[in-house]
């Protein structure tokens, strides 16, 4: 949980000496966070998968340039590398 920069250690120690740990963002702000990356998550991750474009329309952003700002390294990128073959392909034959 901490590698995944969602909780902090507060220093202290259950009776087990097992860190205790804090949520790092609380509050209607981060349900909000929350929300949106479960609307981009693939579905074989437990999200929904849909696209940007719906993504800005349910989190009520004016700008897909907004959504994309403050979310767009949870979407899935593309296979570069099928892209890539593909083209070549298309070019060399």
């Amino acid at each position: 949980m901490i590698r995944a920069g969602v909780a902090v250690d507060t220093a202290e120690r259950d009776k087990k000496g097992r860190a205790i740990l804090a949520a790092k963002y609380t509050g209607m702000h981060s349900l909000r966070h929350f929300y949106a990356s479960w609307l981009i998550n693939r579905k074989e991750d437990g999200g929904l998968g849909l696209p940007p474009k719906v993504v800005q329309e349910r989190m009520g952003h004016s700008t897909i340039t907004m959504t994309m700002d403050v979310y767009g390294h949870l979407f899935p990128r593309g296979d570069d590398a099928d892209e890539l073959a593909a083209a070549e392909a298309a070019l060399l034959t």
